[in-house]
């Protein structure tokens, strides 16, 4: 495989997957409809920030350790499990109702950033999924540092563009998505959401 037919291939499949509808997605539109395009900014930050660690780790051989030990696998993903319930427990118990001033204020206190990126870290299936999909992409010949990272950037690109879209898009509906019984429905939605992932993480195998 060229560097050139590696690029565009890789390119292409990033972009199906990102595309896919998954826990950042979820995470992504809750806060920009709740929290403002802002905070959004922040969390999808955090999820670039969580794939690069995760870059990292493949890049230095930690993510083959997580592909073949049980124990290293479980430990994370119950890890991970656990934190999808607590945020998913949060929204489905404690919906927020109105945007008052204290509301807002409140919403300001969360730290997006560490939230976005502990939801991608404390996933071991984007270790798993580096550490098995990356090298595909790799040509013979060139070094698998680079190209885990530069392989990961444009993963991130992607991501970013992508999030930026849903962000706008959430944006132009503001008026909408903003009133107390949508905030209310959102929480509430994202929350079961939440932890439909965590449960699909605790069954998941290897």
């Amino acid at each position: 495989m060229s560097v050139t037919d590696a690029l565009l291939a890789y390119t292409l499949a990033a972009t199906l997957l990102t595309l896919t509808p998954g826990l950042d997605t979820a995470l992504i539109l809750r806060t920009a409809a709740a929290d403002g395009s802002k905070k959004a900014v922040h969390v999808a930050l955090g999820i670039d920030t969580g794939c690069f660690i995760w870059g990292a780790l493949v890049a230095f051989g930690l993510g083959a350790l997580l592909a073949v030990s049980d124990v290293a696998y479980s430990l994370l993903k119950w890890c991970g499990a656990a934190y999808l319930c607590w945020l998913g427990l949060q929204l489905l118990l404690r919906p927020r109702q109105q945007f008052s001033l204290a509301a807002e204020g409140s919403a300001r206190s969360g730290n997006g950033f560490m939230r976005g990126m502990l939801g991608n870290v404390l996933n071991p299936k984007m270790g798993i999924f580096y550490v098995s999909f990356l090298p595909q992409f790799i040509p013979a010949g060139h070094s698998p540092f680079a190209w885990t990272f530069l392989l990961v950037s444009i993963h991130v690109l992607i991501g970013t563009l992508w999030s930026l879209t849903l962000i706008i898009a959430t944006g132009y509906a503001a008026q909408v998505l903003k009133k107390p019984a949508v905030v209310k429905w959102m929480d509430r939605t994202t929350g079961v959401v939440f932890l439909l992932f965590a449960a699909k993480l605790a069954i998941s195998k290897r």
